[in-house]
């Protein structure tokens, strides 16, 4: 099926299963998207699916949140963008309110060791197929493959993963043209938090902030705990492992703070600010992919960039099969997973969901 042919129900469904069932981040996130979009639904190439992650990973704000934006408006236009975007968001930020309600009641989170003990695994099952196929349509040359493994180092090293990502567009740029590449506050506010005041946070957030969940905590630190003062360590702490144990993106951790803060009216404001410019922002790029692409300069950046990405990918695949891969149950549900993938054409939402259940049984 083409770009922009399929049906704004079939948009809808597709995310709100997603928002209902991706766990494990935004590297789980895009390999999920991969594996339906491109090779179940055949809505893109593999090609058109790089650009668009090449392109989105540039931009602030949460990554796989982006990257459902984009697919949506590829394919539905603006109302695409808006119920897919919504549909990924929306379970999500619903899940962390409602853990927010218990963490305000008891005291504690509710418990998801077993949850995450099964689903990990598969995680990072679905990445080593979304890196395969993708590495296919993304690593064309020996120039590529040189370039993924120097971005790769870089980012294993500690290099920030945006100068990575233009870095390695850059270099990309350089060779297709054999030119040398160029040199590369908030103020304190009263406690309790008004609602304005938890909105414009927020939406600064949204603008600004490059990368994962753990970039995230760094900037929720400095704002929320340091300068602010309205949360303690320990409150950030649980928000952001809600927002890891939750499915869809983990920048709902701002729907949890904000309903510490100010109850269901602060939780819809902050998920309201942190995710609104992402909207903005990928409803301005998407007409611009095409001319990107025929352009021989800019592709040339935008395949830099796309082998970046996926560089960045197989590091975060490395790092979560380190953690996911503790004992022989959890090696065995990636074998399962992998030979699932492989073998048969079930969708990869129900092998979470039994890896998932699985890993409640284990942990019984």
């Amino acid at each position: 099926m083409p770009v922009g042919t399929a049906s704004l129900r079939e948009v809808t469904g597709f995310f709100l299963r997603l928002g209902f069932t991706a766990f494990g981040g935004p590297a789980a996130h895009l390999a999920l998207m991969e594996g339906e979009a491109v090779r179940r639904r055949r809505w893109l190439t593999h090609q058109q699916f790089l650009d668009r992650l090449g392109a989105v990973s540039l931009l602030p704000g949460p990554s796989s949140t982006q990257m459902a934006l984009a697919l949506g408006q590829a394919q539905a236009g603006l109302p695409g963008l808006l119920l897919g975007g919504l549909c990924f968001i929306l379970p999500a930020a619903v899940m962390a309110a409602l853990c927010a309600w218990a963490y305000q009641r008891w005291g504690a989170l509710p418990q998801a060791a077993g949850l995450l003990y099964g689903v990990r695994p598969v995680v990072v099952a679905l990445l080593g197929q979304a890196m395969w196929n993708l590495g296919k349509a993304a690593i064309r040359t020996r120039l590529h493959a040189l370039l993924g493994l120097l971005a790769a180092a870089a980012f294993a090293l500690g290099v920030h993963e945006l100068a990575v990502l233009l870095g390695a567009g850059l270099l990309a740029l350089a060779a297709q043209a054999r030119v040398k590449p160029p040199a590369l506050a908030l103020a304190a506010a009263p406690l309790p938090p008004g609602l304005g005041a938890i909105l414009l946070v927020f939406l600064k957030l949204g603008a600004v902030v490059f990368g994962s969940g753990y970039v995230l905590l760094a900037f929720l630190r400095t704002d929320l705990v340091t300068r602010l003062h309205w949360l303690t360590e320990r409150q950030l702490l649980d928000a952001v492992a809600v927002g890891q144990i939750t499915p869809g993106p983990v920048f709902t951790t701002a729907t949890f703070v904000g309903y510490l803060l100010r109850g269901p009216a602060g939780a819809a404001l902050a998920t309201l600010g942190i995710f609104l410019p992402s909207f903005f922002m990928v409803a301005a790029l998407e007409p611009l992919l095409p001319r990107l692409r025929n352009s021989t300069t800019a592709a040339a950046l935008l395949d830099g960039v796309n082998v970046g990405a996926l560089a960045l990918m197989l590091v975060v695949g490395l790092q979560l099969g380190r953690a996911a891969l503790v004992d022989l149950p959890t090696v065995a549900i990636l074998l399962v997973a992998l030979a699932l993938l492989l073998r048969t054409r079930i969708n990869p939402t129900w092998i979470v969901v039994g890896a998932g259940a699985a890993g409640l049984l284990l942990a019984a």
